[in-house]
C-alpha cells in the first residue's frame, strides 16, 4: 500500500510598476499573505455549489500601513479598486497560476502602501493583502499591478 502525502498550497505574489510619462520609474515584486477569508473562499469555489462566492477579479490599492495578518478582511484605507484581466499562466505545472493584471491611473496624489485582491467591485471577500513602502503617485501617473496566486 502506498502512503500518499500531498499538500496543496496557495502562494501570493505581486509585481507593481510605477509609470510616469510612459516610462517605468520604479518596479517592485513582493510575496504576500493569503488571508483566512480568502482560503475559505477558495475551498468553497472548489465545491462549485457554494452560493455567494464570486471569482476573485478585482485589485484594490490603498494608503494603509497596518501590517498584514491572516484575519484581515479589507484594506486599511482603500482609495481605488478596479476590475482586473485574469488568465491562467504556468509557474511549475501547466496553468497552475491565476494571474490578474490591472492598471490604475491617477489624477490626484497618493502615497500608495497596500494592495489586495477581492471578489467584488466593493466590499466582498479579500483573498490576499500586502503592505509595502510608499509609492508616491501624482496626476498623470499610473500603477500597473500583476498579482499571481500560485497553486503548488
Amino acid at each position: 500500500m502506498n502512503n500518499i502525502n500531498e499538500n496543496i498550497k496557495l502562494k501570493g505574489q505581486f509585481n507593481i510598476k510605477h509609470i510616469r510619462d510612459g516610462k517605468v520609474i520604479d518596479e517592485r515584486t513582493y510575496d504576500n499573505i493569503i488571508v483566512n477569508g480568502g482560503k475559505a473562499a477558495v475551498a468553497g469555489l472548489i465545491l462549485n455549489d457554494v452560493t455567494g462566492i464570486d471569482k476573485f477579479d478585482y485589485i484594490a490599492i490603498g494608503t494603509g500601513t497596518t501590517e498584514e495578518n491572516a484575519t484581515q478582511t479589507a484594506l486599511v484605507n482603500e482609495v481605488m479598486r478596479t476590475n482586473a484581466t485574469g488568465s491562467r499562466v504556468t509557474t511549475t505545472v501547466t496553468d497552475d497560476t491565476a494571474q490578474l493584471v490591472a492598471t490604475f491611473n491617477f489624477s490626484s496624489s497618493y502615497a500608495i502602501t497596500e494592495a489586495g485582491v477581492f471578489n467584488a467591485s466593493s466590499n466582498g471577500i479579500m483573498l490576499c493583502r500586502k503592505v509595502f513602502s510608499a509609492i508616491n503617485v501624482g496626476n498623470g501617473d499610473a500603477l500597473q499591478i500583476t498579482y499571481k496566486i500560485v497553486v503548488s
